[in-house]
């Protein structure tokens, strides 16, 4: 990590979250060996426990933080029931953390589409193949649906199947942590009380 140049400086000086949000996975990807934008996704059932995974971030502004998945697993089902979702960033290699939960909305359709697009064609083919979060007989039943979507859409383009999309987490509320001797952490914590309210910026006890 040392011969990391850090570009958030003294990050508790931040009056925004997305800009230092930006700075941190910069160091992220400078730093990280795998994924830098790797991010545990928990969502809540129908009987109220939680569930979490790794999904991977694949964009933010300050509309919020997006991912993409089918809707038809279970996280799928779980957000578009309850709208509402919590993310966790910790890159390792630089000892920082990054919290976030807020209200979820689906990305527009030209949005999924674009996103879709530039994905390697095997993983487009898969998110046909793929009944994502449900029972699997064997190994040979997915090989054999990748074969059967493989054969149908063997020239031009694979259209995006419509039960498969992205979400945006709308924070409330974003915690950056960075550790620091003795367990004394620096913890900053910015919080609004709606999607579209003005941020306040909170100091925490490790």
């Amino acid at each position: 990590m040392s011969e990391i140049e850090l570009t958030s400086g003294d990050f508790t000086e931040e009056s925004e979250p997305f800009t230092l949000f930006g700075k941190w996975l910069k160091d992220a990807e400078a730093s990280e060996i795998n994924d830098p934008t790797a991010v545990a996704l928990a969502t809540v059932d129908e009987n109220g426990l939680p569930n979490v995974r790794m999904v991977l971030l694949k964009g933010y502004d300050e509309a919020g933080f997006v991912f993409y998945t089918n809707f038809e697993s279970q996280k799928g089902r779980e957000i578009l029931a309850r709208k509402k979702a919590a993310m966790c960033f910790h890159w390792k290699s630089l000892r920082r953390q990054v919290r976030l939960r807020g209200e979820v909305e689906v990305v527009t359709d030209a949005e999924a589409d674009a996103y879709y697009a530039t994905r390697p064609r095997g993983s487009r083919i898969g998110a046909w193949a793929s009944k994502q979060s449900r029972p699997l007989e064997g190994r040979f039943a997915l090989e054999k649906a990748v074969a059967e979507f493989t054969t149908r859409y063997a020239i031009g383009e694979i259209p995006r199947p419509s039960h498969w999309s992205g979400f945006r987490i709308k924070p409330v509320s974003i915690e950056f942590w960075h550790d620091r001797p003795f367990r004394l952490h620096d913890r900053i914590e910015f919080r609004r009380a709606s999607p579209e309210g003005e941020w306040e910026k909170v100091r925490m006890y490790p």
